[in-house]
């Protein structure tokens, strides 16, 4: 099956914008795109006091509704980008098992994410937090009422990258995302200066952290140094910011096309397995986030 950007649709105004943000980037990857809505419809009302089940109506409108809302957002797409290859599956599997399901045939599978507010954040729900955790493709949350970011191609793609466990999957992805938008690339990395020492001034201190943070600077560097010459046409600003990149990023996404961040895969029973700067942009980003699973 060919790759595809595929979109979960629930109806809500969230996977509405989805729809249209994962439209106008299949058509920046020259994809196909594929709506999903994943709905079990239950075709028998159980009576408890007669203990018997009985058939619905035939036109249960929440039936209806299910059977309309993937063609309808496809019809209303196909009017927007003629030139778009478009499909819409309803699928009757809970959302999470059915979303996770196609991300597999999907270069990029997009989500809804509700919007909180300006101080509070935004609220990631349960489905998107699920496959998100879970799922070993690229996903990208988008809020109703946020920055349209690429519609605007002269916002810059902002990439979250930790030298540590730096990956080659997140740092490629953010790098062709800036290259489809034909954006700037913005990495930014966050290290912790040394704490105090104990006898020495102040003087030495700043030396020392000076020091440590011209040499992270320089790995920032010889990282991203291949991946500019795969990418030439890519202009790449680079930045070693002290404390935890989270905050860095969130600001850096009032002002960008797209967030990418990365998310370990860890094989554990419990847990969203999605770490503390990642939860963080997640939901306080104002820009779309993209999550780029990785071992």
């Amino acid at each position: 099956m060919p790759r595809n950007v595929t979109v979960g649709l629930d109806g809500s105004p969230e996977s509405l914008a989805a729809a249209d943000w994962a439209a106008r980037e299949a058509l920046l990857r020259d994809a196909p795109l594929r709506l999903v809505h994943a709905w079990q419809w239950q075709p028998y009302l159980y009576a408890p006091l007669a203990g018997v089940s009985v058939p619905s109506p035939l036109s249960d409108p929440r039936h209806d509704w299910a059977e309309r809302l993937p063609r309808e957002t496809a019809a209303r797409l196909a009017e927007r980008h003629p030139g778009l290859s478009i499909s819409a599956d309803r699928v009757a599997e809970q959302p999470v098992t059915a979303l996770l399901a196609a991300a597999e045939d999907a270069d990029l599978l997009v989500l809804g994410s509700r919007g909180l507010s300006g101080v509070t954040g935004f609220l990631v729900g349960s489905v998107a937090l699920s496959v998100v955790a879970r799922t070993q493709r690229p996903v990208v949350l988008v809020r109703a009422g946020g920055q349209v970011a690429n519609e605007h191609p002269r916002h810059d793609v902002v990439l979250g990258l930790g030298l540590e466990n730096s990956d080659d999957s997140v740092i490629a992805f953010a790098f062709q995302a800036a290259s489809y938008r034909v954006a700037n690339l913005n990495v930014v990395h966050g290290w912790n200066p040394p704490p105090p020492s104990y006898g020495y001034g102040g003087a030495f201190d700043l030396e020392r952290s000076a020091e440590l943070g011209a040499q992270v600077q320089h790995k920032l560097a010889d990282v991203l140094r291949p991946w500019r010459k795969k990418f030439p046409g890519v202009e790449v600003n680079e930045q070693a910011v002290t404390g935890s990149a989270a905050s860095h990023l969130v600001e850096a996404s009032r002002e960008a096309a797209l967030v990418v961040v990365g998310r370990r895969n860890r094989h554990t029973p419990v847990g969203t397995h999605i770490g503390p700067v990642t939860q963080a942009v997640l939901h306080h980003a104002a820009a779309p986030v993209a999550v780029i699973p990785h071992d």
